[in-house]
Formats: C-alpha cells, structure tokens, sequence
C-alpha cells in the first residue's frame, strides 16, 4: 500500500507541473495573475502539490526515504510523455535513451534497497 501512495504522489507531481505549465501559459496570454483562468490553474497546482505533500510524509512515516525514493525519478518520464500529451512537444531520439536509462537505474536502486 505504501508504494502504490508513493506513485500516486509522483503522478500527482507530474500531474501538477502539467498544471504549472498551463498556469505559464494562461499567464502569458492574460497578463494577469488575477485573471480567474490564470488563478484557478494556479490554484489548483498549489493545491495538488500540497495533497501530494502530506501524502508523500505519509509515506516516509511509513517507509525509508532511501527505498521509496527513487521512484519520485519516474516523474522525469511522465512530466515529458504529460507534456507530448498536452502540448505537442517533440522529443530526439536520445531522449528515449534517457528515459530507458532511468527506468533501468529506478530498477536497480529500488530491487537494492
């Protein structure tokens, strides 16, 4: 159970950069902080990121940092895949090397700890 609250909080951190990029763009096109679009986006990654939070000391209540953190390196793969989702960014072919590189060391350095 403790593991599957440790990846929810990574998908939610993703989740909330998502959020924080919509925010940058909202920002961008209103020029305003206080635009109520701009707002509520911003708002709502504040609030996420803070769920995520008490959710992630539940957590290291729960587990050793050293074991449950490496898997907050899964948010370098889904912020991006989120991204392409989203925006229609566009990745090189190393980046899918990179992605193959972390998946492997979150193998290695979860199965050791």
């Amino acid at each position: 159970m403790t593991y599957i609250i440790a990846l929810i909080c990574v998908v939610g951190i993703a989740c909330g950069q998502i959020l924080f990029k919509l925010s940058a763009a909202s920002l961008q096109k209103t020029g305003s902080w206080f635009d109520p679009s701009t707002a509520i986006l911003l708002l709502s990654s504040f609030a996420l990121y803070g769920v995520m939070t008490i959710a992630w000391i539940w957590v290291l209540q729960k587990a050793d940092l050293g074991k449950v953190y490496p898997l907050m390196a899964l948010a370098f793969v889904i912020v991006p895949i989120g991204s392409h989702l989203m925006f229609g960014e566009r990745f090189q072919p190393q980046y899918f090397v990179g992605v193959a590189l972390i998946m492997a060391g979150i193998i290695v350095a979860v199965r050791s700890a």
